[in-house]
């Protein structure tokens, strides 16, 4: 782009086969246009010279020699212009020319502020990244059953790793360490008091009532516990009366009545024993809930289950055993895992796809996330840009920029040249007038 008066001085060209086919059309139209514009400067320097020889003859040329003048100056400032926006015009070291290379550095930085301030700041960060549904892309991936079971097998595949790892770190007893820690928080009256709140709702509790008087109808029908009753009656009477098989006499009526009883009960939902049963659960609850004495056995229960080897052993098999089915799993072409894995991602992509609300809140967290994320790194990226573009080589800075844009330049010379003229023909009518005035 830099020039000399009458022609420019074009920068030495890069080698033509380092240049896309895009690159070499915009060199094309490049050399066209300073062609054009160094052609028009010197037309209009022949034009002032000729005008100006030829004024005396007839005041006409000197509206054209006005024209010529300012056309000329007017292409000789935009020429100047222009050139010192990349270099020192004809190679003189004048001040504020070569602008772009002496205030690379500055610019640099200026450009990464820009970037970060305008470009990375939370509103057209935020607002752009809401013009992206997240939420569909992921569901659509995930709907997919192929790439479900290649996400699946990625995990799995890093299963074994990740559990070996653990039991090489301290993950494990640090793991175990918290749950103890959580278990030992835990007050087990009050939850064993809850627990028991929810079975007794809606008399639920009662079934269990049933089912103990059952067990007591199961239990009186047997032949052998009839047997051991009706001899624990004739141990008890005196001989006498065992003559008379009394003993019979008193199991029968001890049977019936304890049959019909149960019979009572189980017919009657109001009967006085399942009120006596609601009392006494009732009042169960309310022990377990705020007395000491409950609370302190409970705590030592938990402590001496808490303490015993024989659970740290059972723990130590158990973790044992999933590694080893993990294992084992995974080595299996026909893996559970993987599968029930897979199941699961094409059952939450097709949910995903069909919730509108879930899609918005997933699509908002992922705004929220990366509106974050730019935040904290934004002056990051602002050093990086400032110092890639300090790492630039000027020449070929210069050069990237003279494709690009050298073409609109050397219209502005142009049109430095024809408005500098028409400023200039409007100046001397303007005198002439005055003169004639």
């Amino acid at each position: 782009m830099a020039a000399s008066p009458p022609a420019d001085q074009t920068p030495p060209a890069t080698d033509a086969t380092a240049l896309s086919a895009r690159d070499l059309e915009k060199e094309a139209g490049l050399r066209r246009a300073k062609l054009v514009a160094t052609a028009l400067l010197v037309c209009s320097i022949t034009v002032m010279i000729a005008a100006k020889l030829l004024e005396h003859r007839h005041p006409a040329f000197g509206f054209i020699a006005a024209f010529a003048e300012a056309a000329t100056i007017g292409g000789l400032a935009d020429w100047y212009a222009v050139v010192a926006l990349f270099k020192h015009p004809m190679g003189l070291p004048i001040p504020h020319t070569a602008i772009i290379q002496k205030n690379q550095a500055r610019i640099a930085d200026s450009l990464g502020k820009f970037v970060e301030t305008n470009f990375l700041a939370p509103g057209p960060v935020g607002t752009k990244l809401r013009e992206v549904d997240f939420a569909a892309l992921i569901a659509a991936w995930l709907a997919d059953p192929a790439k479900s079971a290649s996400l699946s097998r990625f995990a799995v595949n890093l299963l074994p790793n990740a559990i070996a790892g653990m039991d090489q770190s301290r993950m494990k007893e640090f793991l175990a360490e918290r749950l103890t820690d959580q278990v030992n928080a835990l007050k087990l009256g009050p939850l064993a008091a809850q627990l028991l709140g929810a079975v007794t709702a809606d008399r639920r509790h009662q079934r269990l009532l049933d089912e103990l008087i059952g067990a007591v109808e199961r239990i009186l029908n047997d032949p052998a516990t009839v047997e051991g009753i009706r001899e624990k009656i004739r141990k008890e009477l005196p001989t006498l009366f065992n003559l008379f098989k009394a003993d019979a006499y008193l199991l029968s009526r001890i049977l019936r009545s304890t049959s019909t009883f149960l019979d009572e009960v189980k017919q009657d939902p109001d009967h006085a024993l399942r009120q006596e049963f609601d009392r006494f659960v009732q009042s169960f609850i309310v022990g377990l809930r705020e007395s000491p004495d409950y609370e302190a056995r409970a705590e030592q229960f938990k402590h001496d289950v808490l303490g015993r080897q024989e659970l740290r052993d059972v723990a130590q098999a158990l973790w044992r055993n999933i590694i080893a089915y993990v294992e084992k799993d995974v080595a299996s072409p026909q893996s559970r895992i993987e599968a029930q894995m897979t199941a699961i991602l094409t059952e939450i992509g097709a949910k995903l796809a069909s919730d509108p609300r879930m899609k918005a809140e997933m699509n908002e967290g992922f705004v929220v996330a990366l509106s974050t994320l730019v935040d904290q790194q934004k002056s990051g990226a602002s050093r990086f840009i400032a110092d890639q573009v300090k790492a630039w080589n000027m020449q070929q800075l210069i050069r990237l920029i003279e494709l690009n844009i050298g073409r609109d330049l050397q219209y502005i010379r142009l049109n430095g040249t024809l408005i500098g003229g028409l400023a200039g023909l409007v100046l001397h009518t303007i005198e002439v007038l005055l003169r004639a005035s």
